[in-house]
């Protein structure tokens, strides 16, 4: 029963991913499947780490670890993307480009599973990277719907966050940024690994860098900060390259 508890976690992963395809299409809620693709987040997070406590990894957890981040990080985000372009062009055939994101995530992931070079690092950006940007536009919605002010501009009132969310949910950002990010999860750019090893500065100086000024960018913009972090999290890896 123990080597089954990572897979546990796993599927939860997996299930996270399904409800949250389920609140975009049939119940209309994107924020709701947000909420959902985070959750499978925290999920994704802890079945690796309970399986190397446990010490019970396996080769089906791994595949299985895949399958669910396809569903979760792959095609639910892309469901977003074109649920957004849908409100614009209504059923009109380049409303289905973000699925070509999820096809993209799919062959990252597959990639990933026979690829030996991304044990401490990434090659191109993962997939709940990509996703964590369009979770994060029906949340800066969230925040423009209620009137949440940025607490450094006086008399905002949600205009800050209702002109970004305008600015996030238009075709001219979205249908770009589909392709970029289509590109970028199976680029051969190394992107750095949050994993830490020790907690020694000169050993992880890239990591604890990006780790603060995340914070800043979340405390200032709340939801609205993602898409400048995962922005942040591209160039910081570019510019680690050219220095090694």
């Amino acid at each position: 029963m123990k080597k089954q508890v990572p897979n546990i976690i796993t599927l939860l992963n997996l299930l996270s991913g399904i409800v949250a395809i389920y609140s975009i299409l049939s119940l209309k809620n994107l924020q709701l499947g947000a909420l959902f693709i985070i959750i499978g987040a925290v999920f994704d997070f802890f079945d690796g780490m309970t399986a190397r406590l446990l010490c019970v990894s396996s080769p089906i957890g791994k595949e299985l670890d895949s399958l669910s981040d396809v569903i979760t990080f792959g095609v639910a985000p892309s469901f977003i993307a074109m649920s957004l372009l849908q409100n614009e062009f209504g059923t009109n055939f380049i409303t289905f480009v973000p699925l070509f994101m999820a096809m993209m995530s799919s062959f990252r992931l597959a990639k990933f599973n026979l690829d030996a070079r991304q044990t401490t690092s990434f090659i191109g950006l993962p997939t709940p990277a990509n996703a964590l940007i369009w979770l994060s536009i029906p949340l800066v919605g969230f925040l423009s719907e209620n009137g949440v002010s940025v607490w450094f501009i006086s008399g905002d009132n949600g205009r800050f966050f209702a002109c970004l969310y305008s600015i996030l949910s238009s075709s001219y950002f979205i249908l770009p940024i589909c392709l970029i990010c289509s590109w970028l999860l199976v680029s051969e750019i190394p992107m750095f690994s949050l994993k830490f090893h020790d907690l020694k500065w000169q050993n992880n100086r890239l990591r604890f860098t990006f780790l603060l000024i995340s914070l800043v960018f979340l405390l200032l913009l709340y939801f609205a900060a993602v898409p400048f972090i995962i922005i942040m999290y591209i160039i910081l890896s570019i510019i680690d390259n050219k220095k090694s």
